[in-house]
């Protein structure tokens, strides 16, 4: 029996035991402002309005919604209530969200008044007893409930292995997994991040990332919660108006893309950074050329992290210390990291492996699939990541692609990432994926998917750059030249769907195409 005098375990009181009342938690770019109290305040009457609703505590609450102060306030309501949020991207389609209602089986779905046409039947035929809505500008019926009820809501309790929230994996191919993250998970990792990136409530946190992902969901805006400072929030990115808030911020967390359009804008510069201490970039790998360009156009060593949604943030490189280009860093407080052969072997430091983590905030498991649960972790309780990658005997890791991602050609071992960073590196290319297609003597073969800033760059000037820096197993069979390469929302390359695209035999001389 949990005693009344043990401090909670809810992430909800964790996350808003710091912040003052009258200070700011959200300023929007119209210009409204929420403070802790008011954040207490409209928690406490969402809450009220699920109860009502009939969500208890452990049920799940599906949310589609656009990105506001009241959909964030939407989650912590949901953390208080002591359910489960499953955020859903906005852009999924009614088809598409058939899988998820049906998999997360949600006492409540909440969605966009302007789509209850389509959502509405559909929560009914999937067995949602409850549907509420919930716009950009905070009005719906969740909105109209909560008006009408009290304020004061007595936060559930919740131990630190309950589950606070499933984010499905972003897969591209069959079933996508529902991570199951604890409030003990991510207590944990906001904590080590709160004191790793040094957040104080003095920080004002820029944040222009989407709400149904992991980075900007828990990582940014928790950092801000647990150090009751408070967030510029942005519905949606855009560099111009990023460029025009920078002069208020101090902290900004991003994607690649982010830092790409940013060094696009022509007036952009040192100026604009004026007052940020700090800039992260994770989600996506940040390339080395985007970290110079920006660290000579602001002024700012931009940090790079790494992570994933059943472990949230896994690496960082430090504050204060190297940050080291091409490298995600070192593992954070409390994530210990080995690297593996395919046997799950351990190997050592410098060797290329499967990138296996353990620690607080590993997730508890997969939804309703505990056979993809104990395919996730070793005998002995270490999570595969599936990322494969090297640790230097100084702690820092770099990662060269994912265990998927890796290409075997004519038996030997190709790791995407040290072809691509040879591309990447060739004047005249802005940036390449590196992808195997089916071969019928190599088994596969080495194909890069290139975007080029000079027309005249092409295949056989490629591959001739390429011989002098790679041993031939390495160097591209085909040479395919493209205008953008597919990502998903996050930034991430869509290598799946690169592979689709290109799965023809590959048995000719290097060709280039178009």
């Amino acid at each position: 029996m949990r005693r009344t005098d043990a401090p909670s375990e809810n992430l909800f009181d964790v996350l808003t035991e710091r912040g003052r009342a009258d200070a700011t938690f959200i300023e929007t770019d119209g210009g409204r402002r929420l403070t802790y109290a008011e954040l207490r305040s409209l928690t406490g009457r969402y809450a009220n309005a699920l109860a009502a609703h009939g969500v208890e505590p452990g049920d799940r609450v599906a949310v589609q919604v656009e990105k506001s102060p009241e959909a964030y306030c939407l989650y912590l309501a949901v953390l208080r209530r002591g359910g489960i949020y499953v955020p859903l991207n906005p852009a999924y389609t009614v088809a598409e969200l058939r899988y998820f209602l049906e998999d997360a089986a949600p006492a409540a779905f909440v969605f966009d008044p302007a789509d209850a046409a389509g959502k509405a039947p559909l929560a009914a035929a999937c067995g949602v007893p409850a549907c509420l809505t919930l716009d950009a500008a905070g009005k719906g019926t969740l909105a109209e409930r909560a008006a009408a009820e009290d304020d004061a809501f007595p936060t559930a309790p919740r131990g630190r292995d309950d589950v606070a929230a499933i984010l499905y994996t972003s897969g591209t191919t069959g079933r996508q997994k529902g991570a199951m993250l604890t409030h003990g998970n991510l207590a944990s990792n906001a904590r080590a991040l709160t004191n790793l990136w040094g957040f104080t409530e003095r920080d004002r946190l820029l944040h222009a990332l989407p709400m149904f992902h992991a980075h900007g969901l828990f990582i940014a805006a928790h950092c801000a919660l647990l150090s009751g400072s408070a967030m510029l929030f942005l519905a949606r990115f855009s560099a111009e108006r990023v460029a025009e808030l920078l002069p208020r911020a101090t902290a900004m967390m991003g994607v690649p893309t982010f830092y790409t359009r940013l060094l696009d804008l022509p007036g952009f510069g040192p100026e604009a950074c004026r007052s940020v201490r700090l800039f992260t970039s994770g989600s996506a790998p940040l390339l080395a050329e985007t970290s110079r360009a920006f660290a000579e156009r602001a002024g700012h060593a931009v940090l790079e992290r790494y992570g994933m949604t059943e472990a949230v943030v896994i690496t960082s490189n430090p504050l204060d210390g190297e940050r080291r280009p091409g490298s995600v860093g070192r593992a954070i407080e409390g994530v210990e990291l080995r690297v593996a052969d395919a046997e799950g072997r351990p190997l050592s430091r410098g060797a290329v492996g499967v990138l296996q983590i353990r620690g607080p905030a590993v997730m508890k498991g997969y939804w309703r699939q505990p056979e993809k649960t104990a395919e996730a972790f070793t005998a002995d309780g270490w999570f595969r990541t599936g990322d494969l990658g090297t640790v230097a005997e100084d702690g820092y890791v770099t990662l060269v692609g994912r265990t998927s991602d890796l290409v075997i050609s004519g038996g030997f071992n190709v790791y995407p990432k040290e072809v691509e960073l040879a591309l990447d590196a060739l004047p005249g290319v802005v940036e390449s994926a590196v992808i195997g297609v089916p071969h019928r003597d190599l088994g596969e073969a080495v194909t890069a998917v290139v975007v080029r800033r000079d027309p005249a760059l092409d295949a056989g000037r490629i591959v001739g750059a390429l011989k002098a820096r790679l041993a031939s197993y390495k160097v591209p069979k085909h040479v395919h030249f493209v205008d953008h390469l597919p990502r998903n929302a996050m930034g991430k390359v869509l290598k799946s769907a690169l592979r689709e695209t290109y799965a023809v035999e590959a048995s000719r001389p290097v060709v280039p195409t178009h």
